[in-house]
């Protein structure tokens, strides 16, 4: 098994390898991992965490912005490997803000990041997959780009557009014998907050809110992805209340949806007033 994942050095992406290597070497199997990330200190860390489960890991400095970093990165992929069996395109970014405070600068940093860092990594490796015939590619998406939450718009947007996108990637690539899956958790306790950008101060505490009272850890969110995965799931929604709001919009008749937002957004907007 050959595993690739982008931001894979912290957060959901280490937990995302640890679990993949507790699980293969448990079965007493080959596991091969590659940690892709800007951050070579945790990325050097998480690969001595692998090697002590007993995988095969090594990192490489990758900027998913960077069209030539990515290209090094398939380079070293198909020298070392000559392929690979499963993609995760965890890498990404936070933002939040009101309509006003996110600027264009703003929105497209993040989309450069969370949309087409994910596009360029897919493109890459994909004749690879269709060379050896097979492989898999997971998304990692967010509830936002479901069910998406006031304030954080450009995060919202781009959730969203991973999620069509591994929707047209499923479709597309099905007759590569490539498979597509993509996750949608809802908050949990990682860093990602570290990474976050808003002009707003009361962005940053409403988040970290959100991240202080999540009742999942990033260990079991790799739990639900493993499980999910397992069973070529394309839709992954790892959290109980996120699967509940999911349903709840598809379900409600739209204009009672929106009206049940619109009194949870009230709650929110008065939050931030008196965070600023």
């Amino acid at each position: 098994m050959r595993i690739l994942i982008t931001g894979g050095a912290t957060g959901l992406g280490q937990a995302i390898a640890l679990k993949w290597a507790e699980k293969w070497v448990n079965k007493d199997k080959d596991i091969s991992i590659c940690i892709a990330d800007i951050n070579q200190e945790r990325g050097d860390k998480t690969v001595d965490m692998l090697c002590a489960q007993g995988a095969n890991a090594f990192y490489v400095h990758c900027d998913i912005t960077s069209d030539s970093d990515v290209k090094a990165l398939v380079h070293t992929i198909e020298t070392r490997w000559g392929g690979v069996d499963y993609v995760f395109n965890n890498a990404g970014v936070a933002t939040g803000g009101s309509l006003l405070d996110e600027t264009i600068e703003q929105w497209q940093w993040v989309f450069d990041i969370n949309v087409l860092g994910m596009v360029r990594v897919s493109r890459a490796l994909l004749p690879l997959m269709r060379k050896q015939g097979s492989g898999y590619f997971i998304n990692v998406a967010s509830q936002a780009g479901l069910t998406p939450i006031p304030y954080m718009g450009s995060y919202n947007s781009v959730k969203a557009a991973v999620v069509s996108f591994s929707e047209t990637m499923k479709l597309e690539l099905a007759p590569d014998n490539i498979n597509v899956s993509v996750v949608c958790p809802s908050f949990f306790k990682t860093n990602l907050d570290e990474s976050m950008r808003s002009n707003n101060p009361a962005s940053h505490k409403m988040i970290n809110k959100f991240f202080a009272k999540a009742d999942m850890t990033k260990e079991k969110v790799a739990e639900s992805i493993y499980q999910q995965v397992g069973q070529g799931k394309f839709l992954i929604l790892t959290h109980k209340l996120g699967k509940r709001a999911f349903l709840l919009k598809k379900l409600l008749p739209t204009q009672r949806y929106i009206s049940n937002m619109l009194n949870q957004t009230k709650t929110m907007k008065r939050a931030m007033e008196k965070n600023n």
